[in-house]
Protein backbone atom coordinates (compact mmCIF):
# COMPACT_ATOMS: atom_id res chain seq x y z
CA UNK A 1 0.00 0.00 0.00
CA UNK A 2 2.80 2.22 -0.29
CA UNK A 3 1.90 4.94 2.35
CA UNK A 4 -1.13 6.40 0.59
CA UNK A 5 -4.38 6.85 2.18
CA UNK A 6 -8.17 6.47 1.50
CA UNK A 7 -8.74 9.87 -0.57
CA UNK A 8 -12.39 10.79 -0.13
CA UNK A 9 -14.25 12.39 -2.26
CA UNK A 10 -16.89 15.81 -0.99
CA UNK A 11 -20.25 14.24 -0.65
CA UNK A 12 -22.03 17.76 -0.39
CA UNK A 13 -21.09 19.19 -3.70
CA UNK A 14 -21.60 23.11 -5.28
CA UNK A 15 -25.47 23.59 -5.85
CA UNK A 16 -24.13 26.91 -7.40
CA UNK A 17 -21.84 25.35 -10.07
CA UNK A 18 -22.25 25.98 -13.51
CA UNK A 19 -21.14 23.09 -14.60
CA UNK A 20 -23.24 20.46 -13.21
CA UNK A 21 -26.28 22.63 -13.41
CA UNK A 22 -25.32 23.07 -17.42
CA UNK A 23 -25.45 19.28 -17.61
CA UNK A 24 -28.48 18.69 -15.65
CA UNK A 25 -29.92 20.51 -18.52
CA UNK A 26 -28.60 19.36 -21.30
CA UNK A 27 -27.88 15.53 -20.67
CA UNK A 28 -30.59 13.27 -21.64
CA UNK A 29 -32.19 11.11 -19.06
CA UNK A 30 -30.81 8.07 -19.58
CA UNK A 31 -27.07 9.23 -20.61
CA UNK A 32 -24.30 7.49 -18.74
CA UNK A 33 -22.80 10.80 -17.77
CA UNK A 34 -26.19 11.60 -15.41
CA UNK A 35 -26.23 8.03 -14.43
CA UNK A 36 -23.06 8.28 -12.59
CA UNK A 37 -23.45 11.58 -11.29
CA UNK A 38 -26.42 10.36 -9.45
CA UNK A 39 -25.64 6.78 -8.86
CA UNK A 40 -21.74 7.37 -8.59
CA UNK A 41 -22.03 7.38 -4.68
CA UNK A 42 -24.11 3.95 -4.43
CA UNK A 43 -21.98 2.42 -6.97
CA UNK A 44 -18.39 3.75 -5.67
CA UNK A 45 -18.43 4.95 -2.43
CA UNK A 46 -14.50 5.40 -1.67
CA UNK A 47 -15.28 3.08 1.10
CA UNK A 48 -15.51 0.35 -0.59
CA UNK A 49 -11.56 0.59 -2.18
CA UNK A 50 -10.58 1.08 1.40
CA UNK A 51 -8.78 -1.94 1.52
CA UNK A 52 -6.34 -1.00 -1.49
CA UNK A 53 -5.00 2.08 0.77
CA UNK A 54 -2.47 2.32 3.67
CA UNK A 55 -3.44 3.93 7.25
CA UNK A 56 -0.80 6.76 6.96
CA UNK A 57 1.17 8.88 4.00
CA UNK A 58 -0.64 11.32 1.35
CA UNK A 59 -3.96 11.06 0.22
CA UNK A 60 -5.05 9.79 -2.70
CA UNK A 61 -7.28 10.86 -5.88
CA UNK A 62 -10.30 9.67 -4.47
CA UNK A 63 -11.52 6.06 -6.00
CA UNK A 64 -14.62 7.51 -6.71
CA UNK A 65 -13.49 10.00 -8.90
CA UNK A 66 -11.04 7.37 -10.37
CA UNK A 67 -13.43 4.46 -10.88
CA UNK A 68 -15.87 6.82 -12.57
CA UNK A 69 -13.11 7.77 -14.88
CA UNK A 70 -11.86 4.28 -15.26
CA UNK A 71 -15.10 3.61 -16.61
CA UNK A 72 -15.60 6.38 -18.75
CA UNK A 73 -12.14 5.39 -20.18
CA UNK A 74 -13.18 2.05 -21.20
CA UNK A 75 -16.25 3.56 -23.01
CA UNK A 76 -14.36 5.94 -25.23
CA UNK A 77 -11.90 3.50 -26.09
CA UNK A 78 -9.11 5.80 -24.57
CA UNK A 79 -5.30 5.38 -23.26
CA UNK A 80 -4.88 6.77 -19.71
CA UNK A 81 -3.11 10.17 -21.18
CA UNK A 82 -5.97 10.73 -23.29
CA UNK A 83 -8.47 10.00 -20.04
CA UNK A 84 -7.38 12.30 -17.86
CA UNK A 85 -6.59 14.94 -20.50
CA UNK A 86 -10.53 14.07 -21.42
CA UNK A 87 -11.26 14.55 -17.25
CA UNK A 88 -9.55 18.09 -16.88
CA UNK A 89 -11.64 19.32 -20.40
CA UNK A 90 -14.68 17.51 -20.45
CA UNK A 91 -17.53 19.26 -18.33
CA UNK A 92 -19.40 15.50 -18.76
CA UNK A 93 -16.89 13.82 -17.08
CA UNK A 94 -16.17 16.46 -14.37
CA UNK A 95 -20.01 16.37 -13.67
CA UNK A 96 -19.84 12.22 -13.57
CA UNK A 97 -17.07 12.05 -11.07
CA UNK A 98 -18.63 14.96 -9.20
CA UNK A 99 -15.82 17.42 -9.01
CA UNK A 100 -17.51 19.95 -10.17
CA UNK A 101 -16.78 22.57 -12.78
CA UNK A 102 -13.09 24.82 -12.56
CA UNK A 103 -13.44 26.76 -9.27
CA UNK A 104 -15.96 24.59 -7.51
CA UNK A 105 -12.49 22.68 -5.72
CA UNK A 106 -12.74 19.72 -6.82
CA UNK A 107 -9.87 17.63 -8.48
CA UNK A 108 -9.21 19.71 -11.35
CA UNK A 109 -6.75 17.26 -13.01
CA UNK A 110 -4.59 14.25 -11.94
CA UNK A 111 -2.05 12.37 -13.78
CA UNK A 112 -2.30 9.23 -15.67
CA UNK A 113 0.18 7.36 -13.61
CA UNK A 114 -3.30 7.28 -10.89
CA UNK A 115 -4.98 5.05 -13.29
CA UNK A 116 -2.21 2.29 -13.52
CA UNK A 117 -1.74 2.95 -9.83
CA UNK A 118 -5.12 2.14 -9.29
CA UNK A 119 -5.27 -0.90 -11.62
CA UNK A 120 -2.40 -2.74 -10.04
CA UNK A 121 -3.80 -1.89 -6.64
CA UNK A 122 -7.36 -3.85 -7.77
CA UNK A 123 -5.02 -6.43 -9.54
CA UNK A 124 -3.22 -7.87 -6.34
CA UNK A 125 -6.81 -7.15 -4.43
CA UNK A 126 -9.06 -10.07 -3.24
CA UNK A 127 -11.94 -8.65 -5.06
CA UNK A 128 -10.14 -7.13 -8.19
CA UNK A 129 -13.02 -7.42 -10.53
CA UNK A 130 -15.30 -4.85 -7.97
CA UNK A 131 -16.05 -2.59 -10.55
CA UNK A 132 -17.98 -5.08 -12.62
CA UNK A 133 -19.32 -6.63 -9.50
CA UNK A 134 -21.37 -3.63 -8.17
CA UNK A 135 -23.06 -2.79 -11.70
CA UNK A 136 -23.62 -6.63 -12.09
CA UNK A 137 -24.93 -6.44 -8.18
CA UNK A 138 -27.34 -3.90 -8.63
CA UNK A 139 -28.79 -5.06 -11.44
CA UNK A 140 -29.43 -8.58 -9.91
CA UNK A 141 -31.23 -6.47 -7.04
CA UNK A 142 -33.55 -4.46 -9.33
CA UNK A 143 -34.56 -8.20 -10.91
CA UNK A 144 -32.71 -7.41 -14.09
CA UNK A 145 -30.93 -11.12 -14.04
CA UNK A 146 -32.73 -13.96 -14.30
CA UNK A 147 -31.65 -17.46 -14.88
CA UNK A 148 -31.21 -17.52 -18.73
CA UNK A 149 -27.96 -17.12 -20.74
CA UNK A 150 -26.09 -16.43 -23.95
CA UNK A 151 -22.48 -17.53 -24.56
CA UNK A 152 -19.89 -16.44 -27.64
CA UNK A 153 -16.64 -15.67 -27.85
CA UNK A 154 -14.68 -12.67 -29.63
CA UNK A 155 -11.28 -12.60 -30.97
CA UNK A 156 -8.45 -9.86 -28.91
CA UNK A 157 -6.31 -8.86 -30.63
CA UNK A 158 -2.38 -9.04 -28.67
CA UNK A 159 -0.80 -5.82 -27.98
CA UNK A 160 2.42 -8.13 -29.63
CA UNK A 161 4.35 -7.94 -32.98
CA UNK A 162 4.47 -12.15 -33.87
CA UNK A 163 7.65 -13.29 -33.88
CA UNK A 164 9.44 -15.97 -36.31
CA UNK A 165 11.39 -18.34 -35.05
CA UNK A 166 15.03 -16.75 -35.17
CA UNK A 167 13.77 -13.67 -33.60
CA UNK A 168 11.85 -16.05 -30.93
CA UNK A 169 15.17 -17.74 -29.98
CA UNK A 170 17.37 -14.95 -29.89
CA UNK A 171 14.44 -12.88 -27.77
CA UNK A 172 14.79 -15.72 -25.32
CA UNK A 173 17.96 -16.09 -24.80
CA UNK A 174 18.16 -12.19 -24.33
CA UNK A 175 15.70 -12.84 -21.69
CA UNK A 176 17.39 -15.42 -20.08
CA UNK A 177 20.81 -13.09 -20.24
CA UNK A 178 18.82 -10.22 -18.25
CA UNK A 179 17.36 -11.91 -16.22
CA UNK A 180 20.05 -13.71 -14.84
CA UNK A 181 22.00 -10.37 -15.03
CA UNK A 182 19.44 -9.10 -12.45
CA UNK A 183 19.54 -12.26 -10.24
CA UNK A 184 23.23 -13.37 -10.09
CA UNK A 185 26.27 -12.07 -11.94
CA UNK A 186 28.13 -15.10 -11.19
CA UNK A 187 25.97 -17.27 -13.01
CA UNK A 188 25.38 -14.89 -15.87
CA UNK A 189 28.87 -14.53 -16.38
CA UNK A 190 29.32 -18.53 -16.81
CA UNK A 191 25.94 -18.31 -19.25
CA UNK A 192 28.04 -15.80 -21.37
CA UNK A 193 30.77 -17.87 -21.48
CA UNK A 194 28.96 -20.40 -23.22
CA UNK A 195 28.34 -18.18 -26.13
CA UNK A 196 30.44 -18.81 -29.07
CA UNK A 197 28.61 -17.65 -32.30
CA UNK A 198 30.04 -13.84 -32.17
CA UNK A 199 26.19 -12.95 -31.10
CA UNK A 200 26.22 -10.78 -28.23
CA UNK A 201 22.39 -10.45 -28.11
CA UNK A 202 22.78 -6.87 -26.91
CA UNK A 203 20.27 -5.86 -29.39
CA UNK A 204 17.09 -7.64 -30.37
CA UNK A 205 17.45 -6.70 -34.30
CA UNK A 206 18.90 -9.78 -36.48
CA UNK A 207 21.95 -10.31 -37.24
CA UNK A 208 23.05 -9.30 -40.55
CA UNK A 209 23.22 -11.97 -43.08
CA UNK A 210 22.45 -12.33 -46.84
CA UNK A 211 18.57 -13.73 -45.79
CA UNK A 212 18.44 -14.89 -49.47
CA UNK A 213 21.07 -17.37 -49.15
CA UNK A 214 19.23 -20.43 -48.10
CA UNK A 215 22.65 -22.14 -46.34
CA UNK A 216 23.44 -19.15 -44.47
CA UNK A 217 19.80 -18.42 -43.07
CA UNK A 218 20.11 -22.56 -42.14
CA UNK A 219 23.87 -21.87 -40.29
CA UNK A 220 22.43 -18.81 -38.38
CA UNK A 221 19.04 -20.70 -36.70
CA UNK A 222 21.33 -24.04 -36.30
CA UNK A 223 24.38 -22.08 -34.45
CA UNK A 224 21.27 -19.65 -32.18
CA UNK A 225 19.71 -22.99 -31.52
CA UNK A 226 22.92 -24.71 -30.89
CA UNK A 227 23.48 -21.68 -27.90
CA UNK A 228 20.16 -21.90 -26.77
CA UNK A 229 20.42 -25.49 -25.85
CA UNK A 230 24.15 -25.11 -24.35
CA UNK A 231 22.64 -22.52 -22.20
CA UNK A 232 20.17 -25.14 -20.65
CA UNK A 233 22.87 -27.86 -20.21
CA UNK A 234 24.77 -25.33 -18.04
CA UNK A 235 21.26 -24.94 -15.92
CA UNK A 236 20.02 -28.43 -15.61
CA UNK A 237 20.41 -30.01 -12.33
CA UNK A 238 20.75 -26.22 -10.60
CA UNK A 239 18.38 -24.35 -7.82
CA UNK A 240 17.69 -21.36 -9.55
CA UNK A 241 16.12 -17.95 -8.43
CA UNK A 242 12.05 -18.63 -9.80
CA UNK A 243 12.71 -15.43 -12.47
CA UNK A 244 15.48 -17.56 -14.04
CA UNK A 245 13.39 -20.70 -13.91
CA UNK A 246 10.59 -18.88 -15.83
CA UNK A 247 12.87 -17.56 -18.12
CA UNK A 248 14.91 -20.93 -18.96
CA UNK A 249 11.56 -22.79 -19.43
CA UNK A 250 10.07 -20.44 -21.96
CA UNK A 251 14.05 -20.62 -23.90
CA UNK A 252 13.25 -24.44 -23.60
CA UNK A 253 9.61 -23.64 -25.39
CA UNK A 254 10.77 -21.84 -27.93
CA UNK A 255 13.55 -24.12 -29.04
CA UNK A 256 11.54 -27.46 -28.47
CA UNK A 257 8.24 -25.91 -30.69
CA UNK A 258 10.19 -24.71 -33.93
CA UNK A 259 13.02 -27.00 -34.03
CA UNK A 260 13.70 -30.26 -35.49
CA UNK A 261 17.27 -32.29 -36.09
CA UNK A 262 17.81 -33.56 -40.05
CA UNK A 263 19.59 -36.39 -40.96
CA UNK A 264 23.02 -34.45 -40.99
CA UNK A 265 22.49 -33.40 -37.66
CA UNK A 266 21.67 -29.61 -38.59
CA UNK A 267 18.98 -27.96 -36.30
CA UNK A 268 16.63 -26.61 -38.64
CA UNK A 269 13.20 -25.10 -38.65
CA UNK A 270 10.02 -28.28 -38.74
CA UNK A 271 7.87 -27.70 -41.16
CA UNK A 272 4.95 -28.04 -38.97
CA UNK A 273 3.24 -25.40 -36.47
CA UNK A 274 2.83 -26.79 -32.53
CA UNK A 275 -0.45 -27.24 -31.13
CA UNK A 276 0.28 -24.82 -28.44
CA UNK A 277 2.78 -22.48 -30.30
CA UNK A 278 4.56 -19.68 -28.15
CA UNK A 279 4.63 -16.78 -30.86
CA UNK A 280 6.36 -14.06 -28.88
CA UNK A 281 8.54 -14.00 -25.91
CA UNK A 282 7.37 -10.54 -24.69
CA UNK A 283 3.62 -12.20 -24.08
CA UNK A 284 4.03 -15.51 -23.91
CA UNK A 285 0.36 -16.33 -23.30
CA UNK A 286 -0.86 -15.48 -26.74
CA UNK A 287 -1.49 -17.71 -29.15
CA UNK A 288 -2.76 -18.39 -33.01
CA UNK A 289 -6.11 -18.22 -32.83
CA UNK A 290 -9.16 -19.51 -35.22
CA UNK A 291 -12.47 -18.08 -35.45
CA UNK A 292 -13.31 -19.84 -38.21
CA UNK A 293 -11.75 -22.29 -40.39
CA UNK A 294 -11.26 -19.38 -42.46
CA UNK A 295 -10.45 -16.37 -40.57
CA UNK A 296 -7.74 -16.21 -38.14
CA UNK A 297 -5.85 -13.90 -35.87
CA UNK A 298 -3.50 -13.51 -33.22
CA UNK A 299 -4.19 -13.17 -29.60
CA UNK A 300 -7.15 -14.44 -27.15
CA UNK A 301 -10.51 -15.15 -26.92
CA UNK A 302 -13.23 -12.66 -24.98
CA UNK A 303 -15.78 -14.97 -23.75
CA UNK A 304 -18.95 -13.62 -22.23
CA UNK A 305 -22.48 -14.28 -20.77
CA UNK A 306 -25.51 -12.36 -21.39
CA UNK A 307 -29.00 -11.95 -20.08
CA UNK A 308 -30.98 -11.76 -23.04
CA UNK A 309 -34.14 -10.19 -21.55
CA UNK A 310 -31.95 -7.49 -19.63
CA UNK A 311 -28.74 -7.73 -22.02
CA UNK A 312 -26.64 -7.55 -18.85
CA UNK A 313 -23.20 -9.40 -19.05
CA UNK A 314 -23.17 -11.62 -16.37
CA UNK A 315 -19.78 -13.21 -16.11
CA UNK A 316 -16.31 -12.80 -18.81
CA UNK A 317 -13.48 -14.69 -19.24
CA UNK A 318 -10.11 -14.64 -21.18
CA UNK A 319 -8.14 -17.54 -22.67
CA UNK A 320 -5.69 -17.55 -25.35
CA UNK A 321 -6.51 -17.56 -28.60
CA UNK A 322 -6.25 -21.13 -29.17
CA UNK A 323 -8.72 -22.35 -26.65
CA UNK A 324 -11.59 -24.07 -27.56
CA UNK A 325 -15.40 -22.18 -26.62
CA UNK A 326 -16.89 -24.76 -24.90
CA UNK A 327 -13.48 -25.13 -22.31
CA UNK A 328 -14.40 -21.66 -20.60
CA UNK A 329 -18.24 -22.22 -20.51
CA UNK A 330 -18.67 -23.34 -17.17
CA UNK A 331 -16.66 -20.31 -15.87
CA UNK A 332 -19.49 -18.50 -18.04
CA UNK A 333 -22.85 -19.87 -15.72
CA UNK A 334 -21.20 -20.39 -12.73
CA UNK A 335 -23.60 -18.58 -11.16
CA UNK A 336 -26.06 -21.08 -12.47
CA UNK A 337 -24.38 -24.13 -11.96
CA UNK A 338 -24.35 -23.16 -7.94
CA UNK A 339 -27.47 -22.89 -7.58
CA UNK A 340 -29.58 -25.70 -9.59
CA UNK A 341 -31.73 -28.27 -7.91
CA UNK A 342 -30.80 -31.57 -9.80
CA UNK A 343 -30.90 -32.99 -13.57
CA UNK A 344 -33.22 -32.10 -16.08
CA UNK A 345 -35.22 -34.90 -17.20
CA UNK A 346 -36.70 -33.17 -20.41
CA UNK A 347 -32.97 -32.95 -21.52
CA UNK A 348 -33.04 -36.82 -22.14
CA UNK A 349 -36.11 -37.77 -24.01
CA UNK A 350 -36.39 -36.02 -27.71
CA UNK A 351 -38.06 -32.83 -28.82
CA UNK A 352 -39.11 -29.98 -26.22
CA UNK A 353 -42.11 -28.08 -27.37
CA UNK A 354 -42.49 -24.86 -25.37
CA UNK A 355 -39.28 -22.33 -24.76
CA UNK A 356 -38.73 -20.38 -21.51
CA UNK A 357 -41.41 -17.55 -21.13
CA UNK A 358 -40.33 -14.08 -20.58
CA UNK A 359 -41.89 -10.60 -20.44
CA UNK A 360 -39.12 -8.42 -21.44
CA UNK A 361 -36.24 -6.81 -19.51
CA UNK A 362 -35.61 -8.96 -16.19
CA UNK A 363 -38.71 -11.58 -16.48
CA UNK A 364 -38.27 -13.73 -14.06
CA UNK A 365 -35.08 -11.91 -12.20
CA UNK A 366 -34.12 -14.99 -11.20
CA UNK A 367 -37.52 -15.92 -9.93
CA UNK A 368 -38.63 -19.88 -8.61
CA UNK A 369 -40.46 -20.52 -11.99
CA UNK A 370 -37.77 -19.59 -14.81
CA UNK A 371 -36.00 -22.49 -15.87
CA UNK A 372 -32.33 -22.08 -16.12
CA UNK A 373 -31.37 -21.89 -19.76
CA UNK A 374 -28.09 -21.95 -21.66
CA UNK A 375 -28.33 -21.12 -25.22
CA UNK A 376 -24.78 -21.27 -27.47
CA UNK A 377 -23.90 -21.61 -31.20
CA UNK A 378 -21.99 -25.58 -32.54
CA UNK A 379 -18.98 -24.40 -30.29
CA UNK A 380 -20.87 -25.16 -27.00
CA UNK A 381 -23.06 -27.97 -28.27
CA UNK A 382 -20.20 -30.75 -27.26
CA UNK A 383 -21.85 -34.00 -25.69
CA UNK A 384 -19.65 -32.98 -22.75
CA UNK A 385 -20.91 -30.16 -21.84
CA UNK A 386 -24.65 -31.13 -22.26
CA UNK A 387 -24.58 -33.54 -19.97
CA UNK A 388 -22.72 -30.92 -17.53
CA UNK A 389 -25.69 -28.98 -18.06
CA UNK A 390 -28.42 -31.90 -17.57
CA UNK A 391 -26.78 -33.02 -14.32
CA UNK A 392 -27.05 -29.37 -13.23
CA UNK A 393 -30.86 -29.37 -14.15
CA UNK A 394 -30.54 -26.33 -16.65
CA UNK A 395 -31.84 -27.06 -19.98
CA UNK A 396 -29.64 -27.00 -23.07
CA UNK A 397 -30.44 -24.42 -25.94
CA UNK A 398 -26.83 -25.24 -27.21
CA UNK A 399 -26.55 -25.78 -31.08
CA UNK A 400 -25.01 -29.32 -31.81
CA UNK A 401 -23.21 -29.42 -35.34
CA UNK A 402 -25.36 -32.18 -37.68
CA UNK A 403 -22.94 -34.96 -38.64
CA UNK A 404 -21.18 -33.69 -42.39
CA UNK A 405 -19.01 -36.85 -44.72
CA UNK A 406 -16.75 -35.68 -47.53
CA UNK A 407 -18.47 -35.48 -51.16
CA UNK A 408 -21.34 -35.00 -50.01
CA UNK A 409 -21.87 -39.00 -49.07
CA UNK A 410 -24.00 -40.35 -46.72
CA UNK A 411 -23.09 -38.89 -43.29
CA UNK A 412 -23.21 -40.10 -39.25
CA UNK A 413 -26.81 -39.57 -38.82
CA UNK A 414 -27.69 -41.57 -41.84
CA UNK A 415 -26.26 -44.69 -39.30
CA UNK A 416 -28.78 -46.37 -36.58
CA UNK A 417 -26.41 -46.66 -34.10
CA UNK A 418 -28.49 -48.81 -30.94
CA UNK A 419 -26.01 -48.36 -28.05
CA UNK A 420 -28.24 -50.65 -25.69
CA UNK A 421 -27.22 -53.28 -28.25
CA UNK A 422 -23.76 -52.57 -29.39
CA UNK A 423 -24.39 -52.22 -32.90
CA UNK A 424 -24.28 -50.01 -35.82
CA UNK A 425 -26.70 -50.51 -39.34
CA UNK A 426 -25.90 -49.12 -42.19
CA UNK A 427 -28.02 -47.39 -44.72
CA UNK A 428 -27.67 -50.48 -46.75
CA UNK A 429 -28.98 -53.04 -44.06
CA UNK A 430 -25.92 -54.13 -42.94
CA UNK A 431 -25.58 -54.50 -38.68
CA UNK A 432 -21.96 -54.71 -37.31
CA UNK A 433 -21.24 -54.73 -33.39
CA UNK A 434 -19.21 -51.77 -31.72
CA UNK A 435 -15.96 -52.54 -30.93
CA UNK A 436 -14.39 -50.81 -27.88
CA UNK A 437 -11.92 -47.80 -28.57
CA UNK A 438 -9.72 -45.47 -26.07
CA UNK A 439 -11.41 -42.10 -24.63
CA UNK A 440 -14.32 -44.48 -23.48
CA UNK A 441 -15.92 -44.66 -27.25
CA UNK A 442 -16.23 -47.23 -29.92
CA UNK A 443 -15.75 -47.72 -33.80
CA UNK A 444 -18.15 -50.11 -35.84
CA UNK A 445 -16.76 -51.69 -38.56
CA UNK A 446 -18.33 -52.57 -42.54
CA UNK A 447 -15.15 -53.89 -43.61
CA UNK A 448 -16.19 -56.38 -46.61
CA UNK A 449 -19.96 -55.96 -46.13
CA UNK A 450 -18.95 -52.69 -48.23
CA UNK A 451 -17.19 -54.62 -51.51
CA UNK A 452 -20.39 -55.56 -52.85
CA UNK A 453 -22.60 -52.85 -51.27
CA UNK A 454 -24.83 -50.98 -54.31
CA UNK A 455 -24.79 -47.98 -52.58
CA UNK A 456 -21.01 -48.07 -51.46
CA UNK A 457 -20.24 -45.43 -54.19
CA UNK A 458 -22.68 -42.90 -51.76
CA UNK A 459 -21.08 -44.00 -48.84
CA UNK A 460 -17.11 -44.46 -48.50
CA UNK A 461 -13.84 -44.74 -50.73
CA UNK A 462 -11.91 -46.58 -48.48
CA UNK A 463 -10.36 -49.57 -49.37
CA UNK A 464 -11.46 -51.33 -46.14
CA UNK A 465 -14.75 -50.39 -46.33
CA UNK A 466 -16.88 -47.45 -44.26
CA UNK A 467 -16.16 -47.36 -40.58
CA UNK A 468 -18.25 -45.30 -37.95
CA UNK A 469 -17.08 -43.75 -34.27
CA UNK A 470 -19.21 -43.94 -31.55
CA UNK A 471 -18.23 -41.41 -29.03
CA UNK A 472 -18.62 -41.24 -25.24
CA UNK A 473 -21.58 -39.23 -25.40
CA UNK A 474 -23.28 -40.74 -28.57
CA UNK A 475 -26.38 -40.69 -26.93
CA UNK A 476 -26.61 -37.04 -25.64
CA UNK A 477 -26.16 -35.69 -28.88
CA UNK A 478 -28.56 -37.54 -30.37
CA UNK A 479 -31.04 -36.60 -28.23
CA UNK A 480 -29.67 -33.14 -28.94
CA UNK A 481 -30.36 -33.04 -32.41
CA UNK A 482 -33.37 -34.15 -32.08
CA UNK A 483 -34.92 -31.68 -29.70
CA UNK A 484 -33.54 -28.69 -32.47
CA UNK A 485 -35.27 -29.83 -34.63
CA UNK A 486 -38.46 -28.90 -33.05
CA UNK A 487 -39.41 -25.43 -34.32
CA UNK A 488 -40.47 -24.13 -31.11
CA UNK A 489 -37.40 -24.80 -30.03
CA UNK A 490 -35.42 -23.40 -33.61
CA UNK A 491 -37.65 -20.14 -33.25
CA UNK A 492 -36.71 -19.58 -29.63
CA UNK A 493 -32.81 -20.10 -30.24
CA UNK A 494 -32.70 -17.98 -33.59
CA UNK A 495 -35.22 -14.98 -30.92
CA UNK A 496 -32.53 -14.97 -28.45
CA UNK A 497 -28.75 -15.91 -29.11
CA UNK A 498 -28.09 -13.54 -31.85
CA UNK A 499 -28.37 -10.79 -28.92
CA UNK A 500 -24.50 -11.88 -27.43
CA UNK A 501 -23.77 -11.41 -30.72
CA UNK A 502 -24.97 -7.32 -30.97
CA UNK A 503 -23.45 -6.97 -27.29
CA UNK A 504 -20.39 -8.67 -28.30
CA UNK A 505 -19.77 -5.61 -31.02
CA UNK A 506 -20.71 -3.18 -28.26
CA UNK A 507 -17.38 -4.05 -26.65
CA UNK A 508 -15.68 -4.22 -29.50
CA UNK A 509 -16.56 -1.32 -31.49
CA UNK A 510 -13.69 0.94 -29.87
CA UNK A 511 -10.07 -0.26 -31.78
CA UNK A 512 -8.02 0.43 -28.38
CA UNK A 513 -9.12 -1.14 -25.87
CA UNK A 514 -11.45 -3.04 -27.54
CA UNK A 515 -10.33 -5.67 -30.46
CA UNK A 516 -7.17 -4.47 -29.54
CA UNK A 517 -5.90 -5.56 -26.42
CA UNK A 518 -4.32 -2.89 -24.16
CA UNK A 519 -1.93 -5.02 -22.27
CA UNK A 520 -0.22 -8.06 -21.99
CA UNK A 521 -0.50 -11.65 -20.21
CA UNK A 522 -3.96 -13.31 -19.77
CA UNK A 523 -4.24 -12.19 -16.11
CA UNK A 524 -4.23 -8.11 -17.40
CA UNK A 525 -6.06 -8.68 -20.77
CA UNK A 526 -8.66 -10.92 -18.41
CA UNK A 527 -9.29 -7.95 -15.85
CA UNK A 528 -9.37 -5.07 -19.29
CA UNK A 529 -11.85 -6.88 -20.97
CA UNK A 530 -14.10 -7.36 -17.40
CA UNK A 531 -13.48 -3.85 -16.56
CA UNK A 532 -15.05 -2.90 -20.31
CA UNK A 533 -18.20 -5.10 -19.71
CA UNK A 534 -18.78 -3.63 -16.38
CA UNK A 535 -18.70 -0.19 -18.37
CA UNK A 536 -20.96 -1.51 -21.00
CA UNK A 537 -23.11 -2.72 -18.11
CA UNK A 538 -23.32 0.75 -16.10
CA UNK A 539 -24.11 2.10 -19.66
CA UNK A 540 -26.82 -0.01 -20.63
CA UNK A 541 -27.95 0.35 -17.01
CA UNK A 542 -28.74 4.28 -17.42
CA UNK A 543 -30.58 3.08 -20.51
CA UNK A 544 -32.95 1.16 -18.55
CA UNK A 545 -32.73 4.17 -15.84
CA UNK A 546 -31.93 2.26 -13.03
CA UNK A 547 -32.28 4.29 -9.94
CA UNK A 548 -30.87 3.77 -6.49
CA UNK A 549 -33.68 4.47 -3.47
CA UNK A 550 -34.15 4.09 -0.05
CA UNK A 551 -35.19 0.75 -0.05
CA UNK A 552 -32.54 -0.49 -2.66
CA UNK A 553 -32.29 -0.63 -6.66
CA UNK A 554 -35.50 0.02 -9.25
CA UNK A 555 -35.90 0.60 -12.78
CA UNK A 556 -37.78 3.73 -13.37
CA UNK A 557 -41.29 3.22 -15.47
Amino acid sequence: NDHVTLGRADGQGDLFDGASRFCEESLPENSIYRFLARERGRLFPDELFADLFSGRGRRSVPPSVVATVMVLQRLGGLSDREAVDRYAFDVRWRYAAGVGGYGAGGWDEFAHTVLVDMRERLRGSQRPDRIFEVGLQAASAAGLVGRRRVLDSTPLYDAVATMDTVTLIRSAVRGLLAVADGEDVDLAGELRATLSSGDDYATAAKPQIDWDDHAAREQLIDSRAREGYGLLGLLDGRELAEPVRQAAALLATVLGQDLETGEDGVLRVARRVAKDRVISTVDPDTRHGHKTSARGFDGYKGHAALDPDSEIITATRVTPGNAGDASAAEDLIDDLLTDQPGPAESQTTGPQTTGPQTTGPGAGGGQDGERATVYGDNAYGTGEFHDRLREAGIESRCKTQTPTAAGGRFSKDRFDIDLGAGTVACPGGVSTPIRPATAGGGIAYFGSACQACPLRAQCTTATGGRTVSVGPHEQTLTDARARQSDPAWVADYRATRPKVERKLGHLMRRQHGGRRARVRGTVRVDADFRLLAGAINLARLAVLKLRGTAHGWVVAT
